[in-house]
């Protein structure tokens, strides 16, 4: 007796989730800050080089983005306010209401930290990535990401001294003039001399980002390593831990859902909703560190600590909304990018 034949269900690829090697490298300057910490004469050694590398990170941003081509995205001027909406007003107001309720769990440094990650500009590559992914609009991921680093040079900083006050390493007019020199005034300047340079960029463009990284990696080392100096990380004990992983991650699903239902709400098509969600809900971890660095002085190690938490998670699980939302049916939906609309797209800076 022949038994029947089942039908043959087709198995899915299973979802590859993003390992981010940068991450396990800023782990590890972590790891060498904790064994063998900067201090005394070699501190200050490493903090003048961070000071200068945060500088030339900023004038490589401006050298590198294209202000014509972001200029250009201002016809789709609801769809990048929708996003600097959520960047720097609905995440603030989240990132209050999480610091106001995980905070009696929290070190003050750690739940000031959860707030600073939510008035962290939006990234750029990542947003580009997940938004291809999921088939969305693009060239408006690209423009969004790009207003919301500039807007990020002064509304971050902005928004740290009105909702930290002196908590965030004593912000103050001297302090957000310091952050104007050491921040915006490199941009500018990268800014101006882009036409100047734009060859030499082009040409080495992988060396550049080896140098991004690397200033990035040394201003992680500093600050962790004036934590250590402090004594300050027996103060991170796992229950504390496991507090801020657990807000941080309702302040992601909040996001999530708040950018993709809110858009739809405003009438945006798909292709656009795709956008403003990727580029709505995430922080920028290469903008994040330096302006932690000059902001929190001293107490970067345990401010720093969120956000890199949240970036490593917000890149795990917008892997698998992306993937899954590639597999959806096209529906002819308003908004949807034209084939090829990705095509050419500007060069980017770190996210």
């Amino acid at each position: 007796m022949n038994r029947p034949r089942l039908p043959r269900v087709p198995l899915q690829a299973p979802i590859r989730l993003p390992v981010d090697l940068y991450v396990l490298a800023l782990l590890a300057t972590v790891g060498l800050a904790a064994l063998l910490p900067a201090s005394g004469t070699a501190a200050e050694a490493a903090g003048g080089a961070a000071t200068a590398a945060v500088a030339l990170l900023f004038f490589l941003y401006g050298a590198r983005l294209s202000t014509r081509e972001a200029l250009d995205g201002l016809r789709h001027w609801r769809l990048h306010l929708t996003v600097l909406a959520a960047t720097f007003a609905v995440f603030p107001l989240l990132g209050l209401a999480a610091r106001a309720t995980a905070g009696p769990l929290l070190t003050p440094a750690l739940a000031d930290g959860l707030l600073f990650l939510c008035l962290v500009p939006s990234t750029i590559q990542s947003s580009i990535t997940f938004t291809s992914m999921a088939r969305g609009n693009v060239p408006a991921a690209v423009c969004a990401g790009s207003f919301s680093s500039l807007a990020g040079l002064v509304l971050t900083p902005v928004l740290a001294a009105l909702l930290l006050g002196g908590t965030a390493g004593g912000v103050s007019p001297d302090g957000l003039l310091r952050i104007a020199l050491q921040l915006l005034v490199p941009f500018l300047a990268g800014q101006l001399l882009r036409g100047a340079l734009r060859g030499l960029l082009d040409r080495h463009r992988r060396l550049l980002g080896r140098v991004d990284r690397g200033a990035i990696l040394l201003v992680v080392y500093t600050a962790f390593s004036e934590g250590m100096t402090a004594g300050i990380w027996g103060r991170v004990t796992p229950g504390r831990l496991a507090a801020l992983l657990g807000a941080e991650a309702l302040l992601l699903a909040a996001m999530l859902t708040l950018t993709w239902y809110g858009a739809r709400r405003l009438g945006f098509g798909r292709a656009d909703r795709v956008a403003i969600q990727f580029a709505g809900s995430k922080k920028s971890l290469a903008a994040g560190l330096p302006m932690a660095a000059v902001l929190f002085g001293a107490q970067a190690a345990l401010a720093v600590l969120p956000l890199m938490l949240f970036h490593q998670m917000q890149l795990m699980v917008c892997a698998v909304i992306a993937k899954r939302r590639g597999r959806e049916p096209r529906g002819g939906d308003r908004g949807d990018p034209a084939p090829g609309a990705a095509a050419g797209l500007p060069g980017t800076v770190p996210a």
